[in-house]
């Protein structure tokens, strides 16, 4: 597929929004929803493999507007270096459920480690493909997990977190949640129904709006986003509360919801898509 719009394929996958795909001889390999796919990029060419063009277009975003996104979010001379340097960045559409679970466990995780926290419950409770002779795992349906006991998640590496995804895949269940209807509610109804869940709260709440949900306003803010804000937008606070935010890593739920609303206010309804370029930009400096 020739591409038509912007796209960094690599920047797109390795910038913390997706946490199941591996480049294998020059592939990207990735288990999404009931499929086994492979994607490369070589320029403006965009090869694939097991999925449609209609399904690549909307996973990966390409039906954003990237450059009126690009001209509504760059107000300042640092967005605008985190735009250049990785141009062609998108959100992914990913599957609410996969996305709910993968970040309630990423709380306080590295990216390494929530992979393998991943794969074990996908090897564990998920069914087994073969793909260009390769082993692959579905991630786990809510059913599955629903029946899953705390002991038999907690072998997968999730410690804590394996009560939260019992719960909330249980919670579910019981209640038939159609995560894919949140996309018909605001962003602010959303996250509400999101923070019912055990283990969320709203930051993972703003990845799953973000990263699933379509809800381009959602701004998570955690360790490096947080450091972005304070190093270079600190003058939009005021002082008490940048030298209170700076005491301490960890950020108050009324902190957290202070920079949410500055973003949004700020950045405007694409300010999920100047998060995402603030992080990766704050986190490859150093």
């Amino acid at each position: 597929m020739r591409l038509d719009v912007a796209f960094d394929l690599g920047f797109t996958l390795c910038c913390g929004q997706v946490f199941r795909w591996k480049k294998i001889g020059g592939w990207w390999y990735g288990v999404v929803g009931e499929s086994v796919f492979k994607v490369r990029q070589c320029g403006s060419e965009l090869e694939f493999v097991n999925v449609d063009e209609v399904f690549v277009r909307h996973y990966f975003g390409l039906n954003d507007d990237l450059e009126e996104i690009s001209s509504c979010i760059n107000k300042d001379d640092y967005i605008g270096k985190a735009l250049r340097k990785f141009a062609g960045l998108r959100i992914v559409r990913q599957n609410p459920w996969e996305c709910l679970i993968s970040f309630i466990c990423a709380t306080y995780k590295s990216i390494a480690a929530i992979e393998q926290m991943l794969q074990r419950l996908s090897v564990k409770f998920g069914e087994k493909m073969m793909f260009d002779g390769l082993d692959f795992y579905r991630f786990p349906s809510v059913e599955r997990l629903a029946l899953a006991s705390e002991s038999g998640l907690r072998e997968c590496g999730l410690g804590y977190r394996a009560k939260y995804v019992q719960v909330t895949a249980q919670k579910i269940c019981h209640e038939k949640i159609n995560l894919e209807g949140l996309k018909e509610l605001s962003y602010l109804e959303a996250r509400k129904v999101l923070l019912g869940f055990a283990g969320v709260g709203l930051k993972v709440a703003d990845c799953v709006l973000l990263f699933s949900l379509e809800k381009l306003e959602a701004f998570p803010v955690d360790v490096w986003v947080k450091r972005a804000i304070l190093n270079h937008y600190a003058e939009k606070f005021p002082a008490d509360l940048v030298k209170k935010m700076q005491r301490h890593d960890s950020l108050t739920n009324g902190e957290y919801l202070k920079i949410s609303e500055f973003a949004r206010a700020y950045f405007g309804k694409y300010a999920g898509y100047a998060q995402e370029y603030l992080y990766h930009y704050e986190r490859t400096q150093r």
